[in-house]
């Protein structure tokens, strides 16, 4: 019985002892800083990772991550100093450098996170209602964004935080001014546009004009140069003509007659009323063109075309 007895206080014993080791230490990570305090008074702050001892059920440890913390702001409106109302989207990243002044003014990461979002965003503010539209989106974005990391560190201090950056996430004007400028900008290219559509028929109509020109030119010229060939074929013609007439004046004038009934006679021409002793009709009545009685001169040269009939 007591054999039993003194097993059960020992085991008691143990496990209070365990509890009470267990109660008395602590660990401290590589990525972190601890703070032992005394019914909240700050008794310990020590430094180096590892286990640590406290006063058991007296003490307690409050842990602090000495990591790089991010904070998102909310989206806030900024006038600048030309008047035009920006959206500015903003982040920022953090440390704490003191633990101790960082549980004294805030406590918790909670509390870093709401002071610090008030203090960026009226640094923010202040900062980029100094500087335009322009300098703000393009032209002095990063100067803007160091001036507004270093005023945030001089305030960050005192709550024992060191501000690693301040980034000017998105920058852009309101919903309405942005449909505004997309509106302007629209009727700016369509009117860019516009003038080159008309540059562009202004040059088609003057190549136009220059192509009917040139095809004026070329046929007015191929029609002189046919002109030209014409005439000179008329002329070899009357040349060739003359000098068969020369040779033999009677076969001549019966060719150029059989040509001229030929052209005459056709179906569906002019019907001619004559007398059948007209001199036309010569070679109907003898083949030498004397069987007519009344027959007038013989043709003395040669037509002026080879369509023309032959008139006594």
């Amino acid at each position: 019985m007591n054999g039993n007895l003194f097993k059960v206080v020992g085991a008691v014993l143990v496990a209070v002892l365990a509890l009470l080791i267990y109660a008395s230490t602590f660990i401290v990570g590589q990525t972190q800083e601890a703070l032992v305090l005394q019914f909240g008074r700050v008794r310990g702050l020590p430094k180096q990772a590892g286990l640590h001892f406290k006063i058991p059920f007296i003490e307690n440890v409050v842990y602090v991550d000495k990591r790089i913390l991010d904070l998102d702001l909310p989206v806030q409106e900024v006038i600048a100093s030309d008047q035009k109302r920006l959206v500015v989207d903003t982040f920022t990243r953090y440390r704490i450098i003191n633990p101790l002044l960082f549980y004294q003014s805030v406590n918790s990461i909670a509390g870093a996170n709401l002071r610090l979002t008030s203090i960026v965003n009226s640094t923010t503010r202040s900062v980029l209602a100094e500087a335009t539209f322009t300098a703000v989106v393009k032209d002095e974005r990063d100067r803007l964004m160091r001036r507004i990391r270093d005023e945030v560190n001089q305030q960050a201090k005192g709550l024992g935080l060191e501000v690693v950056d301040v980034r000017l996430r998105r920058v852009d004007l309101p919903e309405q001014n942005s449909e505004a400028v997309y509106r302007r900008m629209k009727t700016e290219r369509e009117r860019e546009a516009a003038d080159i559509r008309a540059q562009g028929s202004q040059i088609a109509q003057g190549i136009r004009a220059r192509s009917d020109r040139e095809v004026t030119v070329l046929l007015a010229e191929a029609t002189r140069k046919s002109e030209e060939l014409r005439g000179q074929g008329d002329a070899e013609r009357n040349r060739i003509y003359a000098d068969a007439y020369g040779r033999d004046p009677s076969f001549f004038s019966f060719y150029r007659s059989m040509q001229a009934y030929e052209a005459a006679l056709k179906a569906g021409d002019t019907r001619l009323v004559l007398s059948p002793d007209s001199d036309f009709f010569r070679y109907f009545g003898h083949q030498s063109g004397r069987g007519v009685q009344g027959a007038g001169p013989q043709l003395s040269g040669p037509p002026a075309s080879s369509g023309a009939s032959a008139r006594p």
